[in-house]
């Protein structure tokens, strides 16, 4: 009978797991592995079909759990850290004394998952890269926290989520074409966003744990409406079969660490087998 590892998914907001690592956690339960979900803020500054703040942070959480059941995740913790917005620019002080994430302390915020993957046992991290994918302050934090409570914790493999630069600029150029008729994507040059594909190490066939990724994208309901034009979530979760396979049906990473080149793995524990 072969392993079962412990995989943590470490992201800045609810949603983000499903969009970037949704069939990856959905594969890895229906596997026999236990999946954990970490989430740094719970989204209060994003938009929304309805209130922002507090009132907007409780939906998401129940979203987030509503999520994490779809996919299969065992644990859900949330750090308790507030949402920087897309710009940093959310309110950096709450009455409650909870810090925007970009802003806290990496030592700080890095204990606190390091305590998580610990008491987990954790085989793999999955975080960010460098840049945070297109630059959200949160996601860049989350690739200096998890790069930390990876060393504190001593595990084994972190994997950085990203999409695959060359699949993502066909999209972007339909956008740019499309105008409104698409979701606005908050990304800067396509030259620059995310990863080129000679840099990855791992593009993870999910194709079939397509349900569980729809119906997690589903239960992101706050996340389909608000702001200007159609929203990413609204769009991907309606998508016919063959374009969702199409668009969702592979999932990217980069191994800290590992010099990229040669086949890239379809199994998120390859490099501890």
């Amino acid at each position: 009978m072969s392993r079962r590892y412990t995989l943590v998914a470490f992201h800045a907001h609810p949603d983000d797991e499903t969009l970037l690592t949704g069939g990856t956690l959905a594969r890895a339960a229906a596997e026999g592995h236990r999946v954990v979900l970490v989430t740094a803020t719970l989204g209060d500054a994003g938009l929304a079909a309805g209130p922002a703040g507090e009132g907007l942070a409780e939906r998401r959480r129940g979203e987030l759990l509503a999520a994490a059941a779809a996919l299969g995740c065992g644990r859900v913790v949330t750090l308790g850290y507030r949402d920087s917005g897309l710009r940093g620019d959310a309110p950096p002080a709450a009455a409650d004394g909870a810090v925007r994430f970009a802003d806290a302390p990496v030592g700080e915020a890095a204990a606190l998952l390091a305590r998580i993957l610990h008491e987990e046992r954790a085989d793999v991290l999955t975080s960010y890269d460098a840049g945070g994918g297109y630059g959200h302050p949160d996601h860049v934090q989350v690739h200096r926290v998890a790069a930390r409570a990876a060393r504190l914790a001593r595990t084994p493999l972190v994997l950085e989520a990203t999409v695959d630069r060359g699949a993502l600029r066909p999209l972007l150029a339909l956008s740019r074409l499309a105008g409104r008729m698409l979701p606005g994507l908050p990304l800067g040059r396509a030259a620059t966003v995310f990863t080129a594909r000679a840099e990855l190490t791992h593009a993870v066939d999910v194709r079939g744990y397509l349900g569980q990724k729809r119906a997690a994208l589903r239960a992101h309901a706050s996340q389909a409406g608000g702001g200007r034009g159609l929203r990413t979530i609204a769009v991907l979760s309606r998508l016919p079969g063959p374009l969702f396979a199409a668009v969702a049906g592979r999932e990217w990473f980069v191994e800290a660490g590992r010099r990229p080149g040669g086949a890239l793995d379809d199994d998120v524990f390859a490099g501890l087998r």
